[in-house]
């Protein structure tokens, strides 16, 4: 008999994270959708940055970014990467790894035509994790951008999303005296079902 009630409770994981996020926005300070994305190299050094996770989907979790900028090339490189969520004012988090694809189509557009005009024109003017010699130099490529492409740019071929799929999730609760609450869920690429496990703190 499982004993996944409460905040753990449903047969959808993904459900279960909207749930988490959901809650999580009526009491994180900023950013409730921020997220630890963790990457490696060529070498099999990893790297690790705050990114925004932009949309809970049916079977994916989805964030987008330059993908010439460093951790856009190193998720193409491996097509892995993993992330954690972690809500101070809940004392919760999620763990996430799996496979990753590209979202560079309509969804991409829509979302990109959604930002803000500044931020938009700073995509474009922006070489991500290059080298820069001053914030002076940014700024003047950021008003050549503006000139040339105006107050409607479409989005670059360089900027777009990244869909990750899951093969594991764990939901993770703070508990007295720190034997917490962990439930993780497993599948192959290949399967549907998932495996869940309670496991030790």
């Amino acid at each position: 008999m499982s004993d996944r009630t409460g905040i753990f409770a449903g047969d959808d994981p993904f459900e279960i994270a909207r749930r988490w996020l959901s809650e999580a926005e009526a009491s994180e300070i900023n950013d409730p959708n921020a997220i630890a994305l963790s990457t490696v190299d060529a070498d099999g050094m990893p790297n690790v940055r705050m990114v925004l996770l932009k949309e809970i989907e049916a079977d994916a979790f989805v964030f987008y970014t330059n993908y010439d900028s460093r951790k856009g090339r190193e998720i193409q490189a491996a097509g892995k990467a993993a992330f954690v969520l972690h809500w101070k004012s809940l004392h919760r988090q999620i763990r996430v790894r799996g496979t990753v694809t590209r979202e560079e189509g309509e969804k991409a557009d829509a979302y990109y035509a959604s930002r803000s005009l500044k931020s938009r024109l700073g995509a474009w003017a922006s070489m991500q994790s290059q080298p820069l010699g001053s914030r002076m130099e940014l700024m003047a490529d950021v008003a050549k951008v503006t000139a040339k492409l105006g107050p409607n740019p479409p989005r670059p071929e360089f900027w777009g999303g990244f869909r990750i799929h899951p093969t594991e999730i764990e939901f993770w609760a703070d508990g007295a005296f720190r034997l917490h609450d962990r439930f993780r869920w497993v599948r192959s690429d290949k399967k549907v079902v998932w495996e869940i496990n309670r496991l030790h703190p």
